[in-house]
């Protein structure tokens, strides 16, 4: 509504609104018993033009409507006093409630007493243009209400994102430093029997490689998340071979879940089994306190380059946390910083699916 062409409808309407006023005066006008005169004529088409005017000068057209209409009747004319009324509709609608008030009872008074229009006319006219006042100021703002809130909702989500972030790095930072002192300890070991048993300190070496190659992947996603100096927490992070004690704390929860596990067993860098963790996590605490489920299933299907996590529940609710929740942030933020794909969202057979592919591969 802010283009060109919303620009002109005011001043096409305003034209055809004046000379919509201007047709009926002087239709007006030739109504009576006296044939009209030029004169008269002439003074309601500039009274019709002056109402172009009413949003600048809305007291000052106003006035000049109301001295036209007293000038035609006292020429011996019949005025029905259409451009006061539309100018005294043009004041309601535009200036302050108290300035149209003081405006609309003299003019009404004056009107009546010079036989242009009864007060009812224009009272009419006056709460006509007040009601499309107060009517527009509520639309607008109610579009700056919700113009306001969808900003607060991005910046709880940015918010929300950014301490999602914070959290991962943290949990990564712990994973590179389990992964390092572990690397420490095989490469001390190595150098202890790399004389005496260089087989064995050739198989050491062999995992530790395997344990750096991770813990550069992990190092490289905290590169990206990490946006401040924050903490690293000193608890153990949670794994998949933790998935059993998880799922039997949602079952006492009074959460029924059924465990699934397709595929052959990999080895998983430690940010990608995290990721899947709290990933079902999140999923099954928002099957059990937003969605109304009864049974909730989760699935681990390893593949040959992807590890894909489904949740499926079948309640009747989103599966969405409420106002105020970040659930899905998180997933998403966990999924792609893993380069991976997320998808949620009812499905046809009824309930809320969560699915991610979390690569295992290079990308990862």
């Amino acid at each position: 509504m802010r283009g060109p062409r919303a620009a002109h409808r005011p001043v096409l309407f305003d034209i055809a609104l004046a000379v919509a006023a201007t047709v009926v005066e002087v239709g007006l006008l030739f109504n009576g018993s006296t044939r009209p005169a030029p004169l008269p004529i002439a003074a309601t088409v500039l009274t019709g033009a002056v109402l172009l005017a009413r949003r600048r000068f809305g007291v000052a057209v106003t006035v000049v409507t109301v001295a036209m209409a007293a000038a035609v009747t006292a020429a011996g004319y019949s005025p029905g006093g259409a451009p006061a009324v539309v100018a005294l509709w043009s004041l309601a609608e535009t200036r302050d409630r108290r300035v149209s008030l003081a405006v609309l009872a003299p003019v009404a008074v004056f009107l009546e007493v010079d036989n242009v229009c009864s007060p009812p006319v224009s009272i009419g006219a006056w709460i006509l243009g007040a009601y499309m006042q107060t009517r527009r100021r509520y639309v607008r703002a109610v579009e700056e209400r919700a113009a306001t809130l969808e900003r607060e909702r991005e910046q709880l989500d940015l918010i929300a994102a950014q301490r999602e972030r914070g959290a991962i790095a943290r949990e990564l930072h712990d994973i590179v430093a389990h992964s390092v002192t572990v690397m420490l300890i095989g490469v001390r070991g190595a150098r202890d029997v790399l004389e005496t048993e260089p087989h064995v300190a050739a198989r050491t070496l062999e995992r530790v490689e395997t344990s750096a190659e991770q813990s550069l992947a992990e190092l490289r996603r905290i590169l990206v998340l990490l946006r401040g100096q924050h903490a690293a927490e000193t608890r153990p992070q949670p794994a998949l071979a933790d998935l059993d004690e998880m799922v039997a704390g949602y079952r006492a929860a009074g959460l029924p879940v059924r465990l699934e596990i397709t595929g052959e067993l990999l080895d998983l860098p430690g940010g990608v089994e995290l990721s899947a963790y709290r990933i079902i996590e999140e999923a099954l605490t928002n099957a059990l306190k937003h969605a109304g489920a009864t049974l909730a299933t989760v699935r681990l299907s390893y593949g040959g380059a992807e590890l894909e996590v489904r949740v499926h529940d079948d309640g009747t609710g989103t599966g969405e946390p409420g106002p105020g929740g970040h659930g899905l942030v998180g997933m998403r933020e966990r999924v792609a910083v893993l380069g991976g794909d997320l998808e949620t969202g009812r499905v046809p057979g009824g309930g809320f699916q969560v699915v991610a592919r979390l690569p295992i591969g290079e990308r990862a």
